[in-house]
């Protein structure tokens, strides 16, 4: 299935696709797309609903599309976790994942604008395979106990400004928490529609140039590697939302490449995920 969230900000109305793209409301089986919702079965309620007929049909023209999870309350992200995008920055392949938090309140639709920080000269981007966790994920004993832990895939942008993230501090949050910096959606699409996540094409284009096109079959860490990962340093809870890397051909790795000005704009797919389109103004 694939999970969406249309409205204006904060007034979103939980819907679903089904397979012949017509949306459908869930406001009557729950409040909105959240941990609570994925951690009390709401997904199966869901796909149960659909099949009786018991849902609403909406029409979604002109509305709004938001991030397909609500208030996620952690973004956990990995850095380096392609072999191109590491060799492209200059970095070593790194041994163990390289985690890095960012702030959720980043976390917008994904069609929204994105504002470049005030000071900002190096605003990037990176199209990424986002994880939502679906359920308590805690010392987690395997990769099996991982994936029955995630609630569905998603396309994350993973807008980072280099000089602050690189040059103003030792730590990245800084370059990675400005406002809107993590455009989220279309869809929370559940397992079920995916069948491998490490066999999906990513692919990123800046005012129509294609700057990114890679695989997640490249990934360093597989996605249950992360899940199970991090469940031994945090629990992840329901909700919570993985950003699991980037491939190559971000600004940061193209020397001579511009990195974004007001007035770009950046349109991201994945396999099977869907696409996003933001365009780029000053904060």
């Amino acid at each position: 299935m694939k999970l969406l969230r249309i409205g204006a900000p904060g007034e979103e109305l939980p819907a679903v696709l089904d397979e012949d793209g017509r949306t459908f409301d869930l406001s009557g089986l729950t409040g909105d797309i959240d941990g609570a919702f994925l951690a009390s079965g709401g997904a199966n309620r869901v796909r149960a609903a659909l099949a009786a007929g018991e849902l609403p049909l909406i029409d979604p023209t002109g509305l709004r599309t938001g991030p397909p999870v609500a208030r996620p309350g952690k973004v956990v992200c990995v850095g380096l976790n392609y072999r191109d995008h590491a060799e492209e920055t200059g970095a070593a392949v790194p041994p163990r994942p390289v985690v890095f938090m960012k702030d959720p309140a980043t976390v917008v639709g994904p069609y929204d604008q994105v504002l470049i920080p005030r000071g900002s000269v190096k605003t990037d981007w990176e199209v990424e395979l986002a994880v939502v966790i679906g359920s308590e994920a805690r010392y987690l004993a395997d990769t099996d106990q991982a994936a029955a832990c995630i609630a569905g895939y998603a396309i994350s942008n993973d807008v980072s400004e280099r000089e602050f993230q690189l040059e103003f501090s030792p730590q990245w949050d800084l370059g990675k928490s400005c406002e809107t910096f993590n455009p989220l959606g279309p869809w929370l699409v559940t397992p079920d529609e995916v069948t491998d996540p490490q066999v999906l094409g990513l692919r990123l284009t800046v005012n129509g140039e294609v700057r990114q096109d890679g695989d997640t079959k490249n990934m360093i860490f597989d996605v249950g590697y992360l899940v199970w990962y991090l469940s031994q340093y945090m629990v992840l809870n329901p909700g919570d939302v993985i950003n699991t890397g980037t491939p190559a051909g971000v600004a940061l790795g193209l020397p001579g490449t511009p990195y974004l000005r007001a007035g770009d704009t950046v349109e991201l797919t994945i396999e099977g995920l869907g696409s996003q389109r933001q365009t780029f103004s000053n904060a």
